[in-house]
């Protein structure tokens, strides 16, 4: 069956940095789009990163721009997010998500509802 299994989440003081992976299997990863979002308590999900089923086209939440950055080996089914001078505000769980990329827009790579496959999460958390 499918599953998506993110790791690396953790406590890290603010302007610290941590390395998010995504274990993926089940399913054809090489033809999906994957996705990391954030949730914090009593906030919307949001986009954090996306990046196409190749790995040539990358989509970041203005938030993080410059500090996060999204990347995937199609070798090992594995997708990261690799995040720098984390702030507070940055606090949430973190999801990954697979979407099957047939060539959307780009703004619906931003939209939880493209993405068909969903990981459990993992917390970061950032002190200030």
């Amino acid at each position: 069956q499918v599953q998506l299994v993110e790791s690396g989440g953790g406590l890290v003081q603010a302007g610290g940095s941590l390395r998010l992976s995504c274990a993926a299997s089940g399913f054809t990863f090489s033809s999906y789009a994957m996705g990391w979002f954030r949730q914090a308590p009593g906030k919307e999900r949001e986009l954090v990163a996306a990046v196409r089923w190749s790995g040539g086209t990358t989509y970041y939440a203005d938030s993080v721009k410059g500090r996060f950055t999204i990347s995937r080996d199609n070798a090992k089914n594995t997708v990261y997010l690799q995040m720098i001078n984390l702030q507070p505000e940055d606090t949430a769980v973190y999801h990954c998500a697979a979407a099957l990329d047939t060539g959307y827009s780009g703004r619906s790579y931003y939209n939880p509802q493209t993405y068909r496959y969903w990981g459990q999460g993992t917390q970061v958390t950032v002190s200030s």
